[in-house]
């Protein structure tokens, strides 16, 4: 059985007080872990439960179609503040004080500024969900034999570039009212990823204390909710 590859939960650019455009600073109280940021999302999701594959359902068609998915609201997610995350203000692609590089087809390592790597990052990984080789769409068309290390390769890019939003543009995803839909998306990826272990937990480590935090408040209110006490989903 296949499926129908498309979005769950929609980002829109708006605001209601604009970004100053200042250079990002290194944030030492890390804004993101705020609790009146982090008890923000955008609906009431089960997340477990949409991330479980589902019966029927071949692996590797739920991996394309949800990898793809989240390709999708990452792009979208960095687009609304891809003004402010220039080669000026972004020297070099870093998440908290871990620093990334780029590695060519040649495996030549590049170091190179923040919109310069996620230029790259979704470039290349477009190419490859666009690529019916890689990623098919018609039926009885064959997944290629390396199409899990690709899944792992495009999520260690993708969280690459989520961990880069929260770090370093985390002030303008709250000025845009964003930081619900950008904690949402986290949340529903990276319960994906640890559910079919597509990443080292060394590679997410520089997030979890984002992650701990996160997924505290879902356990305290599905706790609430089960109690009648308050509603699952809070929005400022």
């Amino acid at each position: 059985m296949s499926i129908r590859r498309s979005g769950s939960y929609n980002v829109s650019k708006k605001s209601k007080t604009k970004p100053n455009g200042k250079k990002p600073v290194s944030e030492e109280k890390k804004l993101y872990l705020e609790p009146e940021y982090t008890r923000v999302r955008v609906a009431d999701f089960e997340f477990k439960q949409l991330v479980t594959l589902p019966q029927e359902i071949d692996l590797n068609e739920w991996l394309a179609s949800n990898i793809t998915t989240f390709f999708n609201h990452i792009n979208l997610q960095y687009s609304t503040i891809s003004e402010f995350c220039t080669a000026e203000t972004c020297q070099t692609m870093a998440a908290c004080n871990t620093q990334y590089y780029w590695y060519d087809e040649r495996g030549k390592k590049i170091k190179c500024t923040a919109p310069q790597y996620i230029d790259f990052v979704m470039s290349s990984v477009q190419k490859l969900v666009t690529d019916e080789d890689v990623f098919p769409t018609k039926y009885g068309r064959e997944f290629p034999s390396s199409f899990e290390s690709l899944v792992k390769k495009i999520c260690r890019y993708l969280f690459h570039v989520t961990a880069h939003i929260y770090s370093a543009h985390f002030k303008e995803i709250v000025a845009l009212e964003l930081h619900g839909h950008l904690n949402t998306l986290f949340s529903h990826f990276l319960l994906f990823i640890r559910e079919f272990n597509l990443l080292d937990t060394k590679e997410t480590a520089i997030l979890d204390d984002l992650s701990e935090m996160l997924f505290s408040e879902d356990s305290r209110e599905a706790a609430g909710a089960t109690g009648g006490a308050q509603n699952h989903v809070k929005e400022r």
